[in-house]
């Protein structure tokens, strides 16, 4: 958790990614198509408290939101909805805070955030 906070003292931004280092910074999988994961994870966002949508573009499966934090920042988060094959859906997620100081970690907590909800309500489907 420290190392998290140290680089968010440089760092003003997060993603998610098959590649990431840190597997809590992994890619999530779900068995559902990309229809239906986005159907599922759009009306799961909508519903999740400080978090406003401000774009939806469902044929390339982006959903852009914001959330303001408690300092009064905004961070611009995007999460993307690819199908991986059939009836199997990838979810990554990209957070960017506003503004030229380092995050202290927040964007890395919005991403376990994210995940933490799509999983939990999406648990029969997580891959």
């Amino acid at each position: 958790m420290l190392k998290r906070v140290l680089i968010g003292l440089f760092r003003s931004q997060e993603h998610t990614g098959d590649k990431a280092k840190d597997p809590k910074l992994k890619s999530h999988y779900y068995r559902m198509s990309k229809d239906k994961a986005w159907e599922e994870i759009a009306s799961i966002l909508k519903k999740m408290q400080g978090y406003k949508i401000l774009h939806e573009v469902p044929n390339i499966g982006e959903i852009v939101m914001e959330k303001r934090t408690m300092s009064g920042r905004t961070m611009d988060i995007t999460i993307q909805i690819v199908g991986t094959g059939p009836g199997r859906s990838a979810v990554d997620i990209y957070s960017a805070s506003r503004g030229s100081l380092g995050d202290l970690g927040a964007n890395y907590r919005v991403i376990q955030e994210i995940y933490g909800v799509l999983d939990k309500k999406l648990s029969a489907y997580k891959a």
